[in-house]
């Protein structure tokens, strides 16, 4: 079978490992052999060739905590967060091409603005239709319906969902039997939203144990928006897998985290708060009490992530992209911001994009790292991000693109001719 021969390259290999000077051969959607750079060529008549000329080849990057139906882009400022259906699924279907133009292969979803756009989007994707990564789709983000709903509701502006623990077992059954893969519920509210909503349960505890035991039985993973130590330990309690945030997570808090680690992933979503504290509104947009809030989240997560990382839990980057000062496309900032604030070496926060995402996209052993087997998510990068972990900022410097064994950007200039 003819394959594709990347040589003459530097290999990281998602493992947190440096990196090393290696031939890679790809055949289908998998990687079937690595060499040494100074061994005999891995080519065999028929293959397509490149010559890397010492750039990173490297695992395609996950984003944990997708938002692609949230209308800003790197592309296209939007200034609020409504859209008519028509350009809310025409700009999530850009967002997920604008995703893999950055390195993005694969996203796990964090909620959508539709209830079934997302899906949608990967059917279009996995059938050829359409550019995007793999995506763990979701569906809307569930809150519990407030009194202003009712209107709402009338004109079909939000969907119907009631409360107590049947409504929350038919919205989880009702997001399975579309095609959904995780469920997000908002268990606690938000301060940038709304002062002191962070320490507000959204749920109680018979609503969240119904959430979990429809999910078991339907066979999707269940994700929480939650800040609230109380919010925190309800997720676990009750089976979640992926926790956004966690800021005020105490000490009880932190041993169930620890006790479930093999379970579960957290993702603070660091991006969302430096762009908060970072944003220039126009002077009739009051962000100061935003600002105020990110300024103490972003306080305790630089405390929270290196207990977390101390204690084994699996800390992944994803950082609320899609807001108007928090575009997507400027997802591999995070990976920035994990070095930057947290700790992380370069090396160290690559692992977490690549080999955890892929556990965290439930292809462990598939997904996230360069070895023999795995599948062709790979990014050619023109320099060590390891280094330097900004140039992943900068698609310009990833020369080329692959998923699933398929080009979706094509290095041509580095093609060995025949």
């Amino acid at each position: 079978m003819a394959g594709i021969v990347f040589s003459n390259v530097r290999v990281f290999d998602g493992s947190g490992s440096a990196p090393y000077d290696a031939q890679v051969r790809v055949e289908g959607n998998r990687i079937v052999a690595l060499a040494s750079g100074a061994a005999p060529s891995l080519a065999i008549d028929g293959d397509d060739r490149y010559d890397c000329r010492g750039a990173t080849l490297m695992p395609g990057l996950v984003e944990a905590h997708a938002h692609l139906s949230w209308p800003t882009s790197v592309e296209k400022f939007v200034p609020g967060m409504s859209l008519p259906p028509e350009e809310l699924v025409l700009t999530t279907a850009r967002n997920a091409r604008i995703l893999l133009d950055h390195g993005f292969t694969s996203a796990y979803s964090a909620g959508a603005l539709n209830k079934r756009v997302e899906v949608a989007l990967r059917e279009q994707i996995e059938s050829g239709g359409m550019a995007g990564p793999r995506l763990v789709a979701s569906s809307i983000e569930r809150t519990p319906p407030v009194a202003s709903d009712e209107q709402a509701l009338n004109a079909g502006e939000v969907d119907p969902h009631g409360v107590g623990p049947e409504a929350v077992r038919a919205f989880v059954r009702s997001c399975a039997d579309m095609g959904a893969r995780s469920v997000k519920f908002l268990l606690s509210g938000e301060d940038a939203l709304q002062p002191g909503a962070s320490q507000q349960l959204l749920y109680s505890e018979d609503e969240a144990k119904a959430a979990g035991e429809e999910a078991a039985s339907a066979g999707v993973w269940l994700a929480a928006h939650a800040q609230a130590a109380e919010a925190v330990k309800m997720a676990l309690r009750n089976g979640f897998r992926v926790l956004y945030h966690c800021t005020y997570a105490d000490a009880e808090a932190l041993d169930m985290l620890e006790n479930a680690r093999e379970q579960i992933f957290v993702a603070p979503a660091i991006g969302i708060i430096q762009a908060t504290l970072d944003a220039a509104p126009p002077p009739h947009f009051d962000m100061s009490h935003m600002k105020r809030s990110a300024a103490e989240v972003r306080d305790l997560q630089q405390r929270l992530v290196p207990e977390l990382r101390r204690r084994g839990v699996r800390v992944l980057p994803g950082g609320d992209y899609g807001f108007p000062f928090n575009p997507n496309g400027r997802n591999a900032r995070d990976l920035e911001l994990f070095v930057e604030l947290f700790g992380y070496t370069p090396a160290e926060a690559l692992h977490a994009a690549t080999a955890l995402g892929g556990e965290l996209m439930g292809l462990p052993g598939e997904l996230g790292r360069i070895a023999h087997g795995y599948l062709a998510d790979l990014l050619i990068v023109d320099g060590d991000p390891t280094r330097d972990i900004t140039i992943l900022q900068d698609k310009r410097r990833l020369t080329g693109i692959m998923k699933d064994g398929q080009f979706h950007k094509v290095p041509h200039a580095l093609r060995v001719l025949h």
